[in-house]
């Protein structure tokens, strides 16, 4: 019985911890200051990671699952790094090779034996590219903290629906822990994930997906296509920096949603409009766990194409607007 209330100590236990920071001096510790590619105007703390992933500890420390420890190091390693780097910031190669030593540990325990160096080195790019697309969708209020909050309770529905509940309590309580910081941190933000936030969170991301489909809860597109909002952006827009030979490692404001904002969206509009967005694709990725492979594949083109035209109408919006052509 203790397990089920695990989701609701995970919010109520981060709610609590993150009211707490957020009324504490505590909280001006690490401040994001604006800069001129960020989407804000004033200091914010951005240390409300900690109290997000100390509520999801505390809801697994109650459902103690079964899961690698493989996958607890990775994130143990990720949430160290990305706290240092937001408090005293550490070199862009430094902080990738920790990011990939990470993935790469979770990748070779849980899929080396049974496929191979080839599978695992993707395997471990991709899981790392997932960590850091998160970190960099992070930058508009309430966008990562919806995205965490819907992403999970999926991949908990689906894990419910394939008889795993303990799998489902973890992703839940993580979904529970997001929608706590969210409140905080939709707009206007009273608080910011920061990279020991978001790094680690799109690991779960990719680890806990890649673990659903090894256990057999949901095929290998499940998980992609939840947490395609951020996916597609972020990769999109890291070919199109790419291909105009721009320094990808630096910070900018190219991003989709970002556009949206600068466009007159605001916040709040964008939240909710990829809110909107990634519920549909879940429910279409839920829904599509039932149906045979030739109608999972049209549900993954027609997804494809849906995603191919909202990437059109913003480029073609963003090139009418005033100042914003390339």
């Amino acid at each position: 019985m203790s397990q089920l209330l695990a989701p609701l100590t995970a919010f109520a236990g981060s709610l609590l911890m993150i009211w707490w920071l957020a009324r504490s001096r505590l909280s001006a510790l690490i401040l994001d200051h604006p800069n001129p590619r960020s989407l804000h105007e004033a200091p914010v703390p951005r240390t409300g990671a900690s109290c997000l992933h100390a509520g999801f500890l505390i809801a697994a420390g109650i459902i103690a699952p079964a899961l690698p420890l493989a996958m607890w190091s990775a994130f143990g390693l990720l949430l160290l790094i990305s706290f240092l780097d937001d408090a005293r910031g550490i070199p862009t190669p430094a902080r990738f090779a920790a990011h990939l030593a990470a993935s790469g540990l979770f990748a070779w325990a849980i899929l080396y034996a049974d496929y191979g160096p080839a599978v695992t080195v993707i395997a471990t790019v991709a899981i790392a590219w997932m960590a850091n697309l998160y970190n960099f969708m992070d930058g508009s209020d309430g966008l990562a903290g919806a995205m965490g909050a819907i992403g999970f309770a999926f991949y908990g529905a689906a894990a419910a629906l394939a008889g795993s509940i303990e799998f489902a309590l973890v992703n839940l309580s993580l979904a529970a822990a997001a929608a706590a910081f969210l409140c905080f941190n939709w707009h206007p933000a009273r608080i910011f994930m920061g990279d020991a936030g978001s790094v680690p969170l799109g690991f779960l991301a990719a680890a806990l997906g890649v673990i659903g489909w090894r256990q057999g809860d949901w095929t290998w597109w499940f998980a992609p296509l939840v947490f395609a909002p951020f996916i597609v952006d972020a990769s999109v827009t890291l070919a199109r920096r790419l291909a105009r030979r721009d320094r990808v490692w630096e910070a900018h404001r190219d991003h989709y949603y970002q556009r949206l904002v600068q466009m007159g969206w605001g916040h709040r509009k964008t939240a909710l409009a990829e809110s909107v967005v990634m519920a549909a694709g879940g429910l279409a990725a839920l829904g599509a766990l039932a149906l045979s492979p030739a109608l999972q594949a049209a549900v993954l083109a027609g997804a494809t194409a849906i995603y191919g035209v909202f990437i059109a109408l913003i480029e073609s919006k963003w090139r009418q607007t005033a100042g914003h052509g390339e």
